[in-house]
């Protein structure tokens, strides 16, 4: 019996190794900040998970993971939401969490107001929601919380409490060494005491259409008819039975969801049969399961002994991921003979489809890399590879061309029996005879290599080189030469481009979009609809692929699209499936996907492939955006709070201002992107980002409103999120310092107005000094005038009289001469007029006019000096020399320094001393 085990164990390995699975999310401890172990899980009407862990409770938003510790350091095992409350249970304490206006979690204790103390040791296990009740389960009592009137009923067991169950509103229990107990009348009432559950331990109770169901950790499944405990016998018992079962749930859709100590994860339909085993080789975190959990989306998450994960068991996307790198980077699928074939770098493998059980078969001699498979009318398969051409025969690769590097085959119109090949090297013709196929001649004239070839209506052969550009020839009519050989100048060269045949017509494509060859323009034009496929923001490839279904595929940066005509107007409409190229991991310009029934395609990877079911992808969902926080940083990195739903007052240039927000999306093939706008800041939404947080710094006064929305995948969420906030104004710009500048500001007009009135005034008065003043050095430049005009006359007397004496000397000398004549009447009048005391008055009152002070102050300072000393001295005054002096005094000029002697010894002048110097300082 063991061995039969352990063979069923293999084949179970081998089967989980062949199917493909729904994508997993993993949380590990570095990123939900937790402890390893995590042993319940619940989920809020929000979608937010929370988390009983080792460490405390954990709450995940959708972005990110938050840690609140337990009340009293110790372990939380239970953890369930009722409405907008997170009870939680842990070590001799029981409670609830609820949200603040800050968005954080508080915590209430309801194990305080209990009458007596739990019990030593006493942890909570468990806790379900029992119409108004909230029951809490320990190892040694049941406490029933009435959440309307705060009460407290216990129900207490003589042995151990291994766990509660509710099903169909009715409440359960399962005692250690005692049997299976429910709630009757507010008492315990034993229903089922069989070995099996005296003995064993029940993991779960569920629900079935006549009974009860309970699995057990150790022997399966049970049913409970008419208070009796039969086997349930189903196809997954022989499994089970070999396995230690910790946890498990019934989904919404009746299945079963199995966690194991040491095996991952079952699924088991709801007729008992394994549809899946996921285990840490085939891509779960941990083997041990401690808790199940089915969200409000159908995901299932996995509390492990080491992480969280979520299961997308409703996934429209399933992956096949090639964990022991056997199957490697896949470059190439097809459905053949009920077969699915994969051709990858390591070589070509496949697998019936209709056999689960079945694991890929390498098939023998193609190792290497395949790069095309060609289904010829359902009766051949051509194999595309590195080192020549195969004809694939179920299991068997039969080699028919050792020309290296087919990348791809094409079927020639006209001509049942050839195959146009494009190589590394060229162009290739296969044909059939007698049911076998073989290299008929390789192309003359044409040498590059062609990965991407298409044959036109007219036979025409079109080649995409990426480098060179794409090749238009023509052939003879043997297929063995290029005729003619152009290049379309009409297309624009680009990385990852691609030719394709589809709807009858040549399609390009490339970053610069999607072309279409028009016959009639004999040249490519870009289509306007179908380039929306190829955006430049979002384009990785060019590839195009079209499939059985006569859709064309396109891969972009954040989609696979697929066009298809509608059914009424016949015109095309493009479908987007969003599926990020980073959660794609194929690669780039290689992408592939074919079909594998109705509405099943298998997609290529890096690392295997992934089937998507179209059928599943549904677009009508309502994603809500929710704020989670709204914080300030100083400059110290201390943080402050805020509340989520009031108008918002911030001081100016406190810090850092930070919003946090999040949709609770947990498809791991969803991608999330958020889209902010801040009014008053810049009137336009961002650029989407995968960032759920955005910080704003350096905010300037004033009014603002904060708006931030959500698109997961292609959806917009329902809602978009407003906030609105005030930054105040700084100190200096508050009403009290605007006041205080107005007070300051009319001091200021004050004081300038005083002082310019002052200044002013000064200047005023300054002009008007300066008014004065230049009217006095008018009236003293006229002074001067007029003493100048005085001196005139002066020296003009003064002239007159010496030229008058000189005149009279020598009227005098020449009578003097004539001694004949009696001259003695003419001599003494000249004497008189030499001597006239009128030439001397008329000089006294001009040089009295001009200096008129002189005479007074030299006969003070020598009162002895005569009235002809006086006269002496203004001659000398006015610095006459001796010769213009002696024909005024009519003396000669010796006598005139004889009378300069006599003058010095009167004015007691020394020898040294000048005598006109003298003079001149009076």
């Amino acid at each position: 019996m063991k061995i039969l085990n352990s063979v069923f164990l293999i084949l179970l390995s081998l089967m989980s190794f062949s199917q493909e699975l729904p994508p997993i999310e993993k949380f590990t401890t570095e990123n939900y900040l937790g402890d390893n172990q995590n042993w319940m899980l619940s989920q809020a009407p929000n979608n937010f998970i929370y988390v009983a862990n080792n460490k405390g409770l954990l709450e995940y938003n959708g972005a990110e993971w938050t840690t609140y510790t337990s009340p009293n350091n110790t372990i939380i095992r239970a953890v369930n939401v009722v409405e907008n409350k997170i009870y939680t249970g842990c070590y001799a304490e029981f409670g609830y969490w609820e949200k603040n206006e800050f968005g954080a979690l508080n915590y209430v204790s309801l194990s305080s107001k209990l009458d007596k103390q739990m019990l030593e040791d006493e942890q909570i296990w468990n806790i379900i929601e029992h119409n108004e009740w909230v029951v809490f389960q320990s190892n040694a009592k049941i406490y029933f919380y009435n959440s309307q009137t705060e009460t407290f009923k216990i129900v207490k067991a003589t042995n151990i409490i291994y766990k509660i169950f509710k099903v169909k509103n009715q409440i359960y229990y399962h005692v250690a060494n005692e049997g299976i107990f429910t709630i009757e009348e507010g008492k315990p009432k034993l229903i089922i005491n069989d070995e099996v559950v005296k003995s064993g331990r029940v993991i779960n109770m569920f629900s079935a259409k006549e009974s009860l169901i309970i699995i057990t950790r150790n022997a399966g499944f049970y049913k409970i008819q008419n208070n009796q405990l039969i086997p349930w016998n189903i196809k997954a018992d022989t499994v089970l039975n070999t396995m230690s079962v910790f946890s498990s749930i019934q989904l919404k859709d009746g299945s079963f969801m199995i966690g194991t100590i040491s095996d991952g994860v079952l699924h088991i339909s709801e007729n008992g049969i394994i549809d899946y085993q996921i285990t840490q080789k085939k891509g779960l975190s941990n083997n041990t399961v401690l808790s199940l959990f089915e969200d409000n989306a159908n995901n299932v998450w996995a509390g492990l002994d080491n992480g969280i994960n979520c299961i997308n068991v409703k996934s429209a996307v399933k992956t096949f991921f090639d964990y022991d790198g056997v199957l490697g980077t896949v470059y190439t699928t097809q459905v053949f003979n009920g077969a699915l074939y994969i051709g990858s770098n390591q070589g070509l493998f496949y697998r019936r489809l209709k056999s689960d059980n079945d694991t890929f078969k390498f098939i023998e001699g193609t190792a290497g890399q395949v790069w095309d498979l060609f289904n010829y009318n359902d009766e051949y398969l051509f194999c595309g590879h590195h080192l020549g051409t195969f004809l694939i025969e179920e299991n068997k690769a039969n080699k028919i061309s050792n020309e290296l590097g087919a990348w791809t085959f094409k079927r020639i119109p006209g001509h049942d029996n050839l195959l146009l090949q494009g190589n590394y090297n060229g162009l290739f013709i296969l044909e059939k005879t007698d049911n076998l196929w073989h290299i008929k001649n390789k192309v003359e004239g044409f040498k590059n290599s062609s990965r991407y070839l298409e044959i036109d209506d007219a036979n025409q052969i079109w080649v995409s080189h990426e480098y060179k550009g794409v090749f238009k020839l023509k052939l003879n009519d043997s297929l063995t030469k290029v005729q003619k050989l152009d290049m379309e100048t009409s297309l624009p060269l680009g990385k990852n481009s691609s030719l394709i045949k589809y709807k009858n017509e040549i399609h390009y494509a490339s970053e610069e979009g999607l072309f279409i060859y028009n016959k009639t323009e004999n040249a490519f034009q870009r289509d306007s609809i179908l380039s929306k496929i190829i955006k430049n923001d979002d384009y990785i490839s060019g590839k195009l692929v079209v499939d059985k279904n006569e859709k064309l595929w396109a891969f972009s940066k954040d989609n696979i699209s697929f066009i298809e005509n509608d059914d009424v107007t016949n015109k095309p409409v493009i479908n987007n499936i969003p599926i990020p190229s980073k959660l794609r991991k194929g690669v780039l310009g290689y992408e592939n996907i074919s079909l594998i029934n109705r509405s099943t395609y298998v997609l290529g990877t890096a690392n295997g492939y992934m089937t998507l079911d179209l059928s599943k992808f549904n677009d009508d969902v309502d994603y809500q955006i929710h704020l989670n926080s709204i914080s300030i940083q100083d400059v110290d990195d201390n943080n402050s709070v805020y509340a989520l739903h009031a108008n918002g007052e911030f001081n100016y240039k406190q810090g850092l201002l930070s919003f946090k927000y999040s949709v609770p999306e947990y498809q791991k093939y969803l991608n999330v992107k958020y889209q902010y706008m801040l009014e008053g800041h810049s009137n336009k939404w961002s650029k989407w980002t995968e960032n759920a947080q955005v910080t704003f710094e350096n905010l300037s006064f004033g009014d603002y409103t904060f708006m931030v929305r959500a698109k997961v995948g292609n959806t917009l969420s329902k809602n978009t999120v407003f906030y609105s906030f005030k930054v105040n104004r700084p100190w200096y710009l508050s009403n009290t310092a605007l006041s205080l500048y107005f007070l300051l500001l009319l001091i200021i007009i004050l004081i300038t107005h005083k002082a310019y009135k002052r200044y002013y005034s000064e200047k005023f008065k300054h002009e008007q000094m300066e008014n004065e003043q230049m009217i006095m050095q008018i009236k003293n430049e006229k002074l001067n005038q007029d003493i100048d005009n005085k001196n005139r006359e002066l020296a003009i007397s003064t002239m007159s009289i010496i030229k008058k004496n000189r005149v009279l000397n020598k009227i005098k000398k020449e009578l003097k001469k004539t001694k004949h004549i009696d001259n003695n009447t003419a001599i003494e009048l000249i004497n008189s007029n030499l001597n006239d005391t009128k030439d001397w008055s008329f000089f006294e009152q001009a040089f009295n006019n001009a200096d008129k002070d002189f005479l007074e102050k030299i006969k003070n300072s020598h009162p002895d000096l005569t009235p002809n000393d006086l006269r002496f001295c203004a001659y000398l005054r006015l610095n006459l020399s001796s010769k213009e002096m002696a024909p005024l005094l009519n003396i000669s000029i010796k006598s005139v320094e004889t009378k300069r002697y006599r003058l010095r010894k009167k004015l007691g002048l020394e020898h040294d001393d000048g005598l006109v110097d003298y003079i001149l300082k009076f």
